[in-house]
Protein backbone atom coordinates (compact mmCIF):
# COMPACT_ATOMS: atom_id res chain seq x y z
CA UNK A 1 0.00 0.00 0.00
CA UNK A 2 1.05 3.55 -0.66
CA UNK A 3 1.27 5.88 2.31
CA UNK A 4 -1.31 8.64 2.23
CA UNK A 5 -0.02 12.13 1.72
CA UNK A 6 -0.76 14.35 4.70
CA UNK A 7 -3.82 16.55 4.35
CA UNK A 8 -3.09 20.25 4.15
CA UNK A 9 -5.30 22.90 5.73
CA UNK A 10 -5.15 26.63 5.18
CA UNK A 11 -5.90 29.67 7.30
CA UNK A 12 -6.47 32.66 5.04
CA UNK A 13 -7.40 36.32 5.03
CA UNK A 14 -9.45 37.92 2.28
CA UNK A 15 -10.45 41.60 2.12
CA UNK A 16 -12.77 43.57 -0.12
CA UNK A 17 -11.90 46.87 -1.77
CA UNK A 18 -12.72 48.84 1.39
CA UNK A 19 -10.47 46.54 3.45
CA UNK A 20 -13.15 44.65 5.36
CA UNK A 21 -11.23 41.55 6.46
CA UNK A 22 -12.47 37.97 6.48
CA UNK A 23 -10.47 35.17 8.12
CA UNK A 24 -11.27 31.54 7.39
CA UNK A 25 -9.94 27.99 7.44
CA UNK A 26 -10.35 25.31 4.77
CA UNK A 27 -8.98 22.05 3.45
CA UNK A 28 -9.46 23.16 -0.17
CA UNK A 29 -8.18 26.69 -0.65
CA UNK A 30 -8.86 26.96 -4.38
CA UNK A 31 -12.49 25.89 -4.04
CA UNK A 32 -13.15 28.05 -0.99
CA UNK A 33 -11.66 31.21 -2.51
CA UNK A 34 -13.68 30.65 -5.69
CA UNK A 35 -16.89 30.27 -3.65
CA UNK A 36 -16.16 33.49 -1.76
CA UNK A 37 -15.64 35.34 -5.04
CA UNK A 38 -18.93 33.99 -6.36
CA UNK A 39 -20.71 35.03 -3.17
CA UNK A 40 -21.75 31.50 -2.23
CA UNK A 41 -21.17 29.43 0.88
CA UNK A 42 -20.81 32.30 3.35
CA UNK A 43 -23.22 35.16 4.02
CA UNK A 44 -20.49 37.49 5.32
CA UNK A 45 -18.30 37.20 2.23
CA UNK A 46 -21.33 37.57 -0.05
CA UNK A 47 -22.61 40.64 1.82
CA UNK A 48 -19.26 42.41 1.87
CA UNK A 49 -18.08 41.21 -1.57
CA UNK A 50 -14.86 39.67 -0.28
CA UNK A 51 -12.85 39.11 -3.44
CA UNK A 52 -9.13 38.43 -3.08
CA UNK A 53 -6.76 36.30 -1.02
CA UNK A 54 -3.94 38.34 0.49
CA UNK A 55 -2.64 36.02 3.23
CA UNK A 56 -2.50 32.33 4.04
CA UNK A 57 -0.75 29.81 6.25
CA UNK A 58 -0.52 26.04 5.83
CA UNK A 59 -1.00 23.38 8.47
CA UNK A 60 -1.13 19.59 8.36
CA UNK A 61 -3.28 19.46 11.50
CA UNK A 62 -6.85 20.74 11.38
CA UNK A 63 -6.83 21.49 15.12
CA UNK A 64 -3.78 23.74 14.70
CA UNK A 65 -5.38 25.44 11.68
CA UNK A 66 -8.61 26.13 13.60
CA UNK A 67 -6.64 27.38 16.60
CA UNK A 68 -4.64 29.73 14.37
CA UNK A 69 -7.83 30.99 12.72
CA UNK A 70 -9.26 31.80 16.15
CA UNK A 71 -6.02 33.56 17.15
CA UNK A 72 -6.11 35.72 14.03
CA UNK A 73 -9.81 36.51 14.49
CA UNK A 74 -8.97 37.64 18.04
CA UNK A 75 -6.31 40.10 16.90
CA UNK A 76 -6.98 43.79 16.66
CA UNK A 77 -7.59 44.96 13.11
CA UNK A 78 -4.29 46.89 13.09
CA UNK A 79 -2.41 43.68 14.00
CA UNK A 80 -4.10 41.78 11.16
CA UNK A 81 -3.19 44.54 8.72
CA UNK A 82 0.42 44.49 9.93
CA UNK A 83 0.52 40.69 9.61
CA UNK A 84 -0.68 40.81 5.99
CA UNK A 85 1.62 43.73 5.14
CA UNK A 86 4.64 41.88 6.55
CA UNK A 87 4.35 39.17 3.88
CA UNK A 88 2.33 40.96 1.18
CA UNK A 89 3.05 44.71 1.45
CA UNK A 90 1.17 45.56 -1.75
CA UNK A 91 -1.87 43.47 -0.74
CA UNK A 92 -1.74 41.66 -4.08
CA UNK A 93 -4.30 38.97 -4.78
CA UNK A 94 -2.27 35.80 -4.21
CA UNK A 95 -4.78 33.75 -6.17
CA UNK A 96 -5.19 36.03 -9.18
CA UNK A 97 -3.62 33.48 -11.54
CA UNK A 98 -6.34 30.98 -10.57
CA UNK A 99 -8.94 33.03 -12.39
CA UNK A 100 -9.85 31.88 -15.84
CA UNK A 101 -9.16 34.41 -18.57
CA UNK A 102 -12.25 35.28 -20.57
CA UNK A 103 -11.88 35.92 -24.31
CA UNK A 104 -13.30 39.46 -23.98
CA UNK A 105 -10.95 40.51 -21.17
CA UNK A 106 -7.85 42.51 -22.04
CA UNK A 107 -4.60 40.57 -21.96
CA UNK A 108 -2.95 40.48 -18.54
CA UNK A 109 0.52 41.80 -18.08
CA UNK A 110 3.01 39.62 -16.17
CA UNK A 111 0.64 36.67 -16.34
Amino acid sequence: MFPCAPKTYFVYIMPNRSQTLYTGVTGNLVSRVCKHRLGIGCRFTAKYKIDRRVYFQRSEDIRNAIEREEQIKGLLRIKKIAMVASVNPEWKDLSEKWREHHAFEPARQNA
